[in-house]
């Protein structure tokens, strides 16, 4: 079956039914330009489908466009050199991080690292925003060695004792972190800025 193009106007109906996430709009354009037009979508500060998902948190956008879209798109910068991960942490949205990072044809953990032009990672946005919840998930998960990237790497070992992570960010600032079971003696095991 072949696809009509595009217009400029039919990419920037798509990316506001993305940021607002009207799931019917999207698939409307994608059976009549086909899934590749998603990734050629783009506003004038770069940001794509997945960053108006991203941001304003539309699980179900994201579970639909995911198998559709390139997986480079995952990866894809805006013109300030954040990815959709970045607008995610931004905006405090734990299940799209989550998505974005677990999918499986995508970069993974990788994205973690990935630094925009401000010299910040989705992990110091989050920090920046005081998103305690989604700085944790990304220290458990993230690569923490820079060896080989094994099975062991990618998961938290199962109970672990209480560990203090310090993760220095581009400013020099050090951030301090107590990764381990929540006791209801001690429900504050949140990150302190040193």
């Amino acid at each position: 079956m072949s696809h009509s193009v595009p217009t400029t106007d039919d990419l920037e109906e798509v990316l506001l039914s993305c940021r607002y996430g009207d799931l019917e709009d999207i698939r409307q354009f994608v059976d009549k330009f086909g899934p590749d037009a998603l990734a050629t979508a783009h506003d004038d500060a770069g940001n794509t489908i997945l960053h108006m998902v991203a941001g304003n948190g539309h699980t179900d956008a994201l579970d639909y466009l995911l198998p559709l879209v390139p997986p480079s798109l995952l990866a894809a910068p805006n013109n300030a050199g954040s990815t959709a991960l970045h607008w995610a942490a931004l905006n405090s949205h734990l299940p799209i991080a989550q998505k974005l990072v677990q999918f499986s044809a995508g970069p993974g953990v990788d994205l973690i690292d990935v630094k925009n032009s401000a010299g910040r990672s989705p992990l110091g946005e989050a920090e920046m925003v005081g998103w305690e919840e989604g700085a944790k998930w990304f220290v458990e998960v993230m690569n923490l060695d820079e060896g080989a990237k094994g099975e062991e790497e990618l998961h938290p070992a199962e109970g672990p004792e209480n560990i203090e992570v310090e993760i220095e960010d581009a400013e020099g600032q050090v951030a301090k972190m107590t990764l381990g079971p929540k006791s209801a003696s001690n429900p504050d095991e949140s990150s302190k800025a040193a």
